[in-house]
């Protein structure tokens, strides 16, 4: 399984973003996936999961209310909808897949990971 996070860039305190990520392989409603962000000199942590279907996610509660995940298993994709971007939210997003994680909300529970993408929030 290979990942391939998109869509980062700059945008101003308030504004939104939709992040991407395309997963390879034929059984991709078989994962579970996750996003996380990263900034300099702290722990990846964790943002948002998604279940199989989409039915079930869970978020980070700090984020619940602004970002939402979202998935489109016929064409392999995960998304990750940021809205009221705050300079906090500034990091390197990453999106992840496992088969075995229900619920996973921890670094450890994802066994595939993308490369990354940058999301800047000016203010």
């Amino acid at each position: 399984v290979q990942l391939q996070a998109s869509g980062g860039g700059l945008v101003q305190a308030g504004g939104s973003l939709r992040l991407s990520c395309a997963v390879s392989g034929r059984t991709f409603s078989t994962y579970y996936m996750g996003w996380f962000r990263q900034t300099p000199g702290k722990e990846r942590e964790f943002v948002a999961h998604i279940g199989w279907s989409g039915g079930r996610t869970y978020y980070a509660d700090s984020l619940k209310g602004r970002f939402t995940v979202l998935r489109d298993n016929a064409k392999n994709m995960v998304y990750l909808q940021m809205n009221s971007l705050k300079p906090e939210d500034t990091a390197v997003y990453y999106c992840a897949a496992t088969q075995f994680g229900y619920a996973a909300r921890t670094r450890d529970d994802y066994d595939y990971w993308g490369q990354g993408t940058k999301v800047t929030v000016s203010s």
